[in-house]
């Protein structure tokens, strides 16, 4: 069962529009692409696990759903400073949610 957060809480994350403005895979993984996110005032570098189900080519100038204020991590030596959001199909299968019309980057999701 799920477990439900206050709205105080789900106020609390920054949700933005991004446009993926640089990608290319990690080297030495299948999953793994680097992905250079304008979030309008600044550029932050996301680590994504979508490399199976995407080309970084295909994802240049994409606008994504990211994240802004997860607690930056470092996978395989590289600091991601967020999250992009994705649907997750049966077998692990990301799948991007994008806006239906251009939005600038940095737009607020609520």
């Amino acid at each position: 069962m799920n477990e439900f957060i206050s709205f105080e809480e789900f106020k609390k994350m920054d949700i933005r529009i991004g446009k993926v403005v640089h990608a290319e895979k990690v080297p030495g993984t299948a999953r793994l692409i680097r992905l250079e996110v304008d979030l309008g005032q600044e550029k932050r570098q996301l680590i994504a696990g979508i490399g199976e189900e995407y080309q970084p080519q295909d994802l240049l100038n994409l606008e994504i759903v990211v994240l802004a204020n997860l607690k930056p991590k470092k996978i395989r030596g590289l600091i991601s400073e967020g999250m992009l959001l994705a649907a997750v199909l049966e077998g692990n299968k990301p799948v991007l949610i994008v806006p239906d019309k251009e939005v600038p980057p940095g737009t607020p999701v609520s």
